[in-house]
């Protein structure tokens, strides 16, 4: 006697929207809905972006914050939102070196100290209103901002890049993005040459063969065996007998990535992580000399600044179009078969994850011992609206 056939079980559903980082189980979910430690220096923009009395609105982990430099050149970093009624403070006006809010006229100062009220207090004392201030600073042609814990700021140093000053500084080449994707994609990006296939146009880097990598406290280091600056353009500017272009060492020294060939070509990336699928990233390349094609001579010095303005036209930054255009599609793709099973060959990229993950278990563990939680764990990658967003 047979029983009646038993009913199929119900697929288990698959949740429309990747997990938040509390509820994600597998690296890859980790990793994709990790923050950034805050306490370290980020670059949010160039200072030519911010002239003398104007404001920038920007963001970290979703959550916002004004840039602004007074009138006197000094430059002052608030959370951008107004006490009164929480307006964005970057849509008000400099004054001098105060921030006053377009909607009622409550004026800040660079301590984020409310220093004027432009209307009546109908007979009440004068309240006592802040907003949290950062620190802030400018360096290598970049703003800073210290989003984390103030009295960390010291503790915490930018890069040096000793390439870029003294008497006689290598040539340098700029770029920057915002690519719709996550943080973490990005410096799988840089850091991972076994996607030469994307670049095939260009030929930055090919036959790359992994010959080194390793996790040292907070630092990822790797190296590479592969043929740099292919490019039917390009390589005739590299000069070969001098640089050794057969390998590229790289590291991803939290939060900032950076690679040196030969000692002589060498770049940082410097990625803000504005949300939890925006990212501002700026690279610094920099040479120590361009070869002359044909010759053994290289540019004269007075013409690398011009070369760098072509070079960077019509191949670095179509280059990098071509990453942000991949990441960007990552992002989706993650975004719509999050749930599906993780292949991932380079064991590089595995490191460069387990690191991401550790920084950001590392601060909410710190910031859950504070009396009070972070605004930035609060907002936990997710934009915060203002009234001029509703």
């Amino acid at each position: 006697m047979t029983g009646a056939p038993r009913p199929a079980r119900a697929a288990r559903p698959v949740p429309s929207r990747p997990p938040a980082f509390a509820e994600a189980r597998s690296k890859r979910a980790r990793v994709r809905a990790a923050g950034m430690d805050p306490d370290y220096w980020y670059a949010v923009a160039y200072e030519s972006e911010l002239p003398r009395g104007r404001a920038l609105a920007t963001r970290f982990w979703g959550h916002p914050i004004v840039v602004y430099r007074g009138t006197d050149g000094t430059l002052h970093a608030l959370e951008d939102r107004c006490a009164h009624r929480q307006l964005k403070l970057s849509g008000g006006e400099v004054n001098g070196c105060h921030l006053t809010c377009t909607y009622h006229g409550w004026t800040y100062d660079g301590d984020g100290n409310v220093v004027h009220y432009a209307h009546d207090l109908f007979g009440r004392a004068r309240p006592e209103v802040k907003v949290p201030a950062y620190p802030v600073t400018a360096r290598h042609g970049l703003i800073w901002v210290f989003p984390g814990d103030p009295a960390l700021a010291s503790a915490r140093t930018i890069p040096a890049i000793p390439e870029l000053s003294g008497s006689r500084p290598w040539a340098r080449l700029d770029a920057s993005y915002t690519w719709q994707a996550h943080h973490s994609m990005i410096i799988d990006n840089v850091s991972d040459f076994t996607h030469s296939y994307l670049h095939r146009r260009f030929r930055p880097f090919w036959d790359a063969k992994l010959t080194r990598h390793e996790l040292i406290e907070d630092r990822v280091e790797l190296a590479y065996e592969t043929c740099v600056g292919g490019g039917r353009l390009t390589s005739r500017f590299v000069d070969r007998r001098r640089v050794d272009t057969t390998s590229i060492e790289l590291a991803f020294n939290y939060p900032y990535q950076r690679s040196d060939t030969g000692g002589s070509i060498k770049h940082w990336c410097f990625v803000l992580p504005m949300d939890r699928r925006t990212s501002r990233v700026f690279f610094i390349f920099s040479f120590d000399a361009v070869k002359i094609p044909g010759t053994r001579w290289t540019l004269p010095r007075a013409l690398l600044p011009h070369f760098m303005r072509l070079a960077g036209a019509l191949v670095v930054k179509p280059l990098l179009c071509e990453d942000g255009e991949a990441v960007e599609a990552e992002q989706l793709g993650y975004e719509t078969h999050h749930a599906a099973p993780i292949v991932e060959l380079n064991p590089a990229v595995g490191l460069f994850q387990d690191l991401t993950i550790r920084k950001w278990e590392e601060f909410l563990d710190r910031d859950r011992a504070r009396p009070r939680p972070s605004s930035i764990a609060t907002a936990d990658g997710r934009i915060v609206p203002s009234l001029r967003d509703r």
